[in-house]
């Protein structure tokens, strides 16, 4: 029986590159985002299917899920990664911008999890990737909204391995540093010799399919971004005068 993936934000950039890594390893995926016609035409690349569905809308996400379950009672990997960005502090955004990347980058996650888990628990063992961000374990004031949102879906993730692991369903945490997407469009914010710093979609989708292979429960990409979670860790205070400061730039 092939395996079903489904994978949220999945028309373009993160989600495009994993779907047909998916697919090459003879995975059915169920592709969901919000814009028709970029995912139709991946879904109808990769061999795979797709459902429109916002994921900030609980209700639309429940009634999606009931949807793909009808199809699939079983599914054995779902990958959390719609997102959008920030692009402003707290101070200067607009009440409805935070809402908004609230319920994308965080909520988003929690709903397509409670709505998927009893395909995951029927298909046990199973996995869910969360792709957060390495704006969830460092912070600037100059993404806060993004970076808040990002440590909520960190700690929920961090959360949700313990409660499930038990159940027989993995959950892992992939926390890019800077990707060169669609929604974020690193290159033409970053000083050309920042570039060789900004990863591929690609590279991220190989990261996801090693935590699942090795059954890692977090996965930094690339690698050396750990350290930076490090630093925020032992010594916050240098941190937080250096992002004051604005020499400390944020993946958003």
């Amino acid at each position: 029986m092939q395996q079903i993936a489904v994978v949220t934000g999945g028309s373009s950039g993160i989600g495009a590159a994993l779907a047909r890594a998916l697919a090459g390893r003879g995975w059915r995926c169920v592709l969901l985002a919000r814009r028709e016609e970029p995912l139709r035409k991946l879904a109808e690349e990769v061999g795979g299917e797709h459902e429109v569905c916002d994921v900030a809308d609980r209700d639309a996400v429940a009634r999606t899920a009931a949807t793909v379950l009808e199809r699939h009672p079983e599914i054995k990997l779902l990958v959390n990664n719609a997102g959008i960005p920030g692009r402003t502090g707290f101070v200067d955004s607009d009440p409805e911008r935070i809402d908004l990347v609230t319920r994308v980058n965080y909520l988003g996650s929690v709903w397509c999890l409670n709505a998927f888990l009893p395909g995951l628990l029927a298909a046990v063992p199973s996995d869910v990737v969360n792709i957060a961000s390495v704006a969830g374990t460092v912070t600037a004031g100059t993404s806060g909204p993004y970076s808040a949102s990002k440590h909520a879906q960190v700690s929920f993730s961090r959360a949700v391995t313990a409660e499930l692991r038990p159940r027989g369903v993995r959950v892992h945490t992939v926390l890019p540093g800077f990707v060169e997407t669609e929604g974020f469009p690193q290159r033409s914010v970053f000083p050309r010799f920042m570039h060789r710093v900004i990863a591929e979609p690609e590279d991220v989708a190989k990261a996801v399919l090693r935590a699942i292979d090795h059954d890692k429960r977090e996965v930094y990409v690339p690698r050396y971004y750990r350290f930076a979670t490090l630093a925020q860790a032992l010594f916050p205070g240098s941190v937080a005068r250096t992002a004051a400061s604005g020499r400390l730039k944020k993946p958003a």
